[in-house]
């Protein structure tokens, strides 16, 4: 087979069962070009993508400004590592550490690589500026988060699917009820060897989960109290995706610690931030953390720009709108329907609740159709459907897509 030879949408499935490790579990459909917030498959049907590659795309795909941004620096240095110094990588930190409001970025590539590196500052602020001794930091966390797939990550995840046979699990955390202030208060108070609080402002693969209103400001505060860094994963929830910039800015809380991946390149290349003032990002020296690709000119480039378009498009805003319109037009239609239980969510980061077990196929085969009908999500924890479309889409594409999640739905009634 000619590796340019065009592929059917079987030969294309049936080469990735037989070559690649079955690590996911795709919705059936190959995917061969996207603009904006369409895909198409390799047979050329068009596709809403409602899913964004779990928000990476909130810039829509293959934004002209990003790829260009791309191509341009690509064409003129990629990769220099951090052994030298390049003309880039400084103006992309200045520029993001002024967009975001903070002294320094320590600049990765992927959300789970930003999370261990959030961790690894924070345990090393804990032994050189809290005074905790060493190897006996504690980090909070919350039960059924979701921060990536890598082996100490997995260490504090409650998920069986992601922990079972891959110990012995890496020690240091203690696990809470999300959107609990009293388990959190209690973590703290109990134990003076905490050095920060990890947490999803959005617990979004837990099935967007939104928290009670006051409950980040609360937790911040109650950091503060402890002296303990307030930790806050916006890979899937941050770069607007949420109505405002960051989703803790709709608390007006300021995180000690902010961890960006996802939507911070507009999809188009792997780029990840961390990002905390001098008093905790001092405890960093040479050596102690680094990648050969993080800060890289091409994700430095590429970065600067999806940024620029989440002002100049005005993302957050429009991720705002849409989103209570999208949830009031499903909440009317789950008023009197059988098959939806709820709609929850905030901007444009939202999900229904499907009325079956959650080990049932039932969210799975409503996938199946709202593709067969021109629109592609996905299923998470069995009988929740999350949608997160690009924060690019106009009023009357959103309600096009109700109508066919409408549509779609009718079809399951019992």
């Amino acid at each position: 087979m000619a590796v340019l030879e065009q592929l059917t949408s079987q030969q294309a499935i049936e080469l990735e069962n037989k070559y690649g490790a079955h690590n996911y579990h795709p919705l059936p459909v190959v995917l061969a070009k996207g603009k904006g917030v369409y895909v198409w498959d390799v047979e050329g049907k068009q596709y809403y993508d409602f899913l964004s590659a779990y928000s990476a795309v909130n810039q829509g795909h293959c934004h002209p400004k990003i790829v260009n941004a791309m191509v341009q620096q690509a064409q003129t240095l990629a990769l220099t590592s951090r052994a030298f110094y390049n003309d880039i990588l400084g103006k992309y930190e200045k520029f993001a550490c002024e967009f975001f409001g903070f002294d320094k970025l320590l600049p990765m590539n992927t959300g789970a690589e930003a999370v261990e590196t959030a961790l690894k500052l924070c345990r090393k602020w804990a032994y050189e500026v809290k005074g905790i001794n060493e190897n006996e930091a504690e980090i909070i966390v919350c039960k059924n988060n979701f921060h990536g797939r890598t082996t100490t990550i997995i260490s504090f995840s409650n998920d069986p699917v992601a922990r079972k046979n891959f110990g012995p699990y890496t020690n240091g955390f203690i696990k809470i009820e999300y959107n609990n202030l009293e388990a959190l208060e209690a973590a703290l108070k109990n134990n003076p060897n905490v050095g920060g609080f990890l947490v999803e402002p959005i617990q979004g693969e837990a099935g967007v989960y939104v928290p009670s209103e006051d409950y980040l400001a609360k937790a911040k505060a109650l950091c503060e109290q402890y002296n303990v860094l307030f930790i806050a994963d916006e890979v899937q929830t941050g770069i607007a995706r949420t109505g405002k910039l960051l989703a803790v800015d709709h608390e007006n809380v300021k995180p000690d610690v902010l961890i960006l991946g996802k939507a911070i390149s507009g999809g188009v290349y792997p780029v990840s931030a961390v990002l905390a003032n001098d008093n905790v990002m001092q405890v960093i020296k040479p050596g102690n953390h680094g990648s050969t690709f993080g800060g890289n000119p091409v994700a430095a480039a590429v970065a600067m720009a999806a940024l620029e378009i989440v002002q100049e498009e005005k993302l957050a805003e429009n991720a705002a709108e849409l989103g209570e319109l999208f949830r009031s037009e499903l909440s009317k239609y789950i008023e009197t329907s059988n098959i939806v239980n709820l709609v929850r969510g905030k901007g444009l980061l939202n999900a229904i609740l499907i009325n079956d077990e959650e080990d049932s196929d039932t969210a799975w085969n409503i996938c199946l159709a709202l593709r067969d009908n021109g629109l592609l999500a996905k299923p998470t924890h069995g009988n929740i459907i999350r949608f997160a479309p690009p924060l690019i889409m106009d009023k009357a594409q959103l309600l096009d897509c109700v109508s066919i999640i409408i549509k779609t739905l009718k079809q399951f009634e019992k």
